[in-house]
């Protein structure tokens, strides 16, 4: 890709970013409330971050693991998930997928998962 076209899908990726975070759905606000400035200690996220051409929910660079909340729409697209996420497998990401209901409903259930996997990226890094 060359750069002024590269440039262009790097401000549209952004926008599009952050229309999302203006647009999140109620577990998503709910879920960011509880990862945003470090509240898994050790751990950052970010939410609604550009990768490749994909958008990811929420992302952790110090365990390079992405978070997905699939809504019910995610029903009518399992194909489209399962590519991206073996896109971003192959990018060297670890992707954990939560439906909305248990984020709404079991939270802190979702966090202990999320803080299992981020303290195993941790303690065994990848070579």
């Amino acid at each position: 890709m060359n750069d002024k076209k590269q440039r262009r899908f790097d401000r549209e990726a952004l926008a599009r970013a952050r229309r999302l975070r203006r647009e999140a759905t109620a577990a998503e606000k709910k879920l960011w409330r509880r990862l945003r400035n470090e509240q898994i200690p050790g751990f950052k996220f970010r939410r609604q971050q550009p990768i490749g051409r994909f958008i990811v929910d929420f992302f952790c660079p110090d365990a390079n693991m992405i978070v997905e909340i699939d809504g019910d729409t995610h029903a009518e697209q399992e194909a489209y998930d399962a590519s991206r996420t073996g896109w971003l497998t192959k990018q060297g990401y670890q992707v954990l997928r939560f439906v909305n209901a248990d984020v709404l409903h079991h939270l802190d259930t979702v966090l202990e998962a999320i803080l299992e996997e981020c303290r195993k990226k941790k303690q065994y890094p990848s070579p």
